[in-house]
């Protein structure tokens, strides 16, 4: 039994949410063709706005022109109707996957109910099949200054909230402003270098940004959610609370049971359901969540048609499970898709704020007893792969073969401060004879140990002081345990380790996990296919010290800094890529986790109620974004909305 996204999902590299599957390095525009320069200063000042722009990318390399129609990847007259309802597949900022207790998901306090970037709308809006690529959505345009320091939108006149009421600058601006002040410590400390938002009229909202801003700054700032700011006015926006908040996105709140399920009305009459970023998608005249404390019983939930849709990320129900009367007779399809996208890092991640963990040589030996091989062909059904680097599933990301060329350059002034094998080829995990106690690999690891002033003796590690070595696995559900029970026999029998699992529910596993309360987790990272800031979150000094941050592990390391830095500092994707393979070597090097598994497919389960368009976007699975109900599919499956 396994689950792809393991105990906590999140879209690190991607920056603070997952309406943000992306990190923008120094931006290149496509240009409008017809659209207005404009200037805020005389000709040549860096100051000064170039012409407007319909699209905003990392490299400028925009797939889409200024006159586009729909995005390639939808069916643009796709009904409309049904229900789309499903479990959270995986989450971000406060999100958990079995429960929720506010709806306010942009702060720390409580567990974000799953769908509620479905409420809002932003500046603009992600196309699924590019890597980076942002399209006007409230802001029509946008034009930025030749120093690269301010973004103008122009909003559209016709953004409205559900309510009605004209979205204007003034809700951008207090949007962002309020962001930065009271929201989510990941999401502050993404955009701290915004300097100052200006709303000269109701129409337009100039962004102004700090001289070293980091480079993913302008795209995420354009696609975070905007509030209204007479809806709070009467409202703390730091609390938590299970009042709906007012939205002007394509759906809305409209019933929920807290903890159980929560469901969204599409918005019929959505400003912008006509416009190219939106045609063809939300066509679901519902869609819902459902919240299960254990996955077993969310699969039994799923044969008795209590939900319709379901990715499966546990390969023991994926080879065996699907042999109920619904599948043979059709009424259930399995479906097997491409999963293209950087899949990250997955593995067990040590705090690296404890003692026990700070010689690297005690990590190599917890990493030496963990038998991918005998794990995944006795639990996973062969199902996956082993994952050996955080930029798994990006090969030009992924360092091979000895330091070199540029990627040496960036590594040399670290020489000396650095393990030596970052310069050699890069440290991958071993591969073991699959028996599940390797006796080489065993050997190689009680040795590191002892070189770490470890004493094996009677079955018991202790240090020189006489404490013994114990390691608590924090979990919420208990999807992992046959795994992590097959872990810790290897930890307790070959080093004297005293490990066990501590289940938790999933409150207190949040908020241990936001104070860094714990020894190793479980954990999944996906990554952006242009990644960036997300980095910063993920493994900078700066974030190791910020409660509630990505950085669970506690990386603080100068070279990792720097590395960071110069991917952030990118001009080209030749050089992101670059300084990414140089950082892997760096990473992997630290050895701060026990590199798990990865799959490259989406495998979907569902009753056949829904159509969808042959292909998927590339960087999205589709579904619920594109698919849509089948009226005549759903009869025969005798399923109603």
């Amino acid at each position: 039994m396994s689950r792809a996204p393991s105990r906590r999902d999140v879209l690190a590299y991607a920056g603070v949410a997952a309406a943000l599957p992306w990190a923008a390095p120094r931006l290149a525009h496509a240009e409008s063709e017809g659209a207005p320069a404009a200037a805020s200063a005389v000709e040549g000042d860096p100051r000064a706005f170039g012409p407007e722009r319909h699209g905003l990318s990392a490299f400028g390399d925009l797939k889409y022109a200024p006159d586009f129609k729909a995005l390639a990847y939808v069916r643009a007259d796709a009904p409309k109707g049904g229900t789309f309802s499903h479990t959270a597949h995986n989450t971000s900022l406060n999100q958990s996957l079995t429960t929720f207790n506010t709806f306010n998901a942009y702060i720390l306090k409580g567990e974000g109910a799953q769908g509620m970037a479905l409420n809002f709308d932003s500046l603009m809006a992600r196309a699924a099949d590019e890597p980076d690529a942002l399209y006007g959505l409230v802001a029509a345009s946008v034009a930025v200054s030749g120093d690269g320091l301010a973004y103008r939108f122009r909003l559209r006149p016709e953004a409205r909230f559900h309510d009605g009421s004209p979205l204007t600058s003034a809700d951008v601006k207090w949007s962002l402003e309020t962001l930065k002040a009271k929201g989510h410590p990941l999401v502050a400390q993404s955009i701290r270098d915004l300097d100052t938002v200006e709303a000269p009229s109701d129409d337009v909202v100039i962004l102004r940004l700090k001289p070293n801003r980091t480079r993913d700054l302008p795209l995420t700032l354009a696609a975070l959610p905007i509030f209204s700011r007479a809806w709070y006015a009467t409202r703390a926006f730091e609390e938590a609370t299970m009042e709906p908040p007012l939205g002007s996105g394509p759906y809305k709140v409209s019933r929920f049971e807290q903890g159980r399920y929560v469901a969204y009305e599409r918005v019929k009459d959505w400003w912008a359901k006509d416009l190219p970023v939106a045609v063809g998608q939300w066509n679901f005249d519902q869609i819902r969540y459902e919240f299960f404390r254990d996955r077993d019983v969310a699969f039994e939930a799923f044969k008795g048609r209590a939900y319709l849709f379901r990715e499966e990320f546990t390969s023991r129900v994926w080879a065996t499970g699907y042999e109920f009367p619904a599948v043979r007779e059709g009424k259930v399809k399995r479906e097997t898709l491409p999963d293209l996208t950087p899949s990250g890092g997955q593995g067990w991640f040590f705090n690296l704020r404890r003692g026990k963990f700070q010689d690297p040589r005690v990590r190599q030996a917890l990493n030496l007893v963990f038998d991918f091989e005998w794990m995944n062909r006795n639990l996973m059904f062969g199902a996956y792969k082993r994952t050996v680097s955080v930029f798994q599933g990006a090969p030009e990301m992924m360092a091979t073969g000895p330091a070199e060329g540029a990627e040496l350059k960036l590594l040399e002034p670290f020489r000396g401060k650095i393990s030596d094998d970052v310069f050699g080829a890069p440290w991958t995990p071993p591969v073991s004879d699959g028996s599940g106690q390797d006796r080489r690999l065993m050997r190689e690891a009680v040795r590191l140990m002892r070189e770490a002033g470890w004493t094996i003796t009677n079955g018991r590690a202790t240090n020189a002081a006489g404490e013994p070595f114990a390691i608590e696995f924090l979990e919420y559900e208990p999807g992992l345990q046959p795994h992590v029970s097959a872990y810790i026999k290897n930890l307790k029998q070959f080093l004297g380790i005293d490990a066990a699992i501590r289940q938790v529910d999933a409150a207190q596993y949040q908020n241990r996990l936001k104070s860094f309360d714990f020894d190793v987790i479980s954990l999944r990272m996906s990554m952006s296919p242009t990644p960036g800031e997300g980095l910063r979150q993920v493994y900078s000094s700066e974030s190791a010290k910020l409660e509630g941050s990505q950085n669970l592990s506690g990386v603080a390391d100068p070279a990792v800094d720097a590395l960071v830095e110069a991917i952030a500092a990118a001009k080209t994707r030749d050089e992101l890529n670059v300084a990414c393979r140089a950082l892997d070597r760096v990473l992997r090097s630290l050895r701060n986790w026990v590199p798990a598994w990865y799959k490259d497919t989406h495998t979907l389960a569902y009753w056949d109620a829904f159509g969808h368009p042959a292909e998927k976007p590339r960087y999205e699975r589709g579904a619920p974004d594109v698919w849509w109900w089948d009226e005549d599919k759903a009869a025969r499956a005798g399923v109603r909305p």
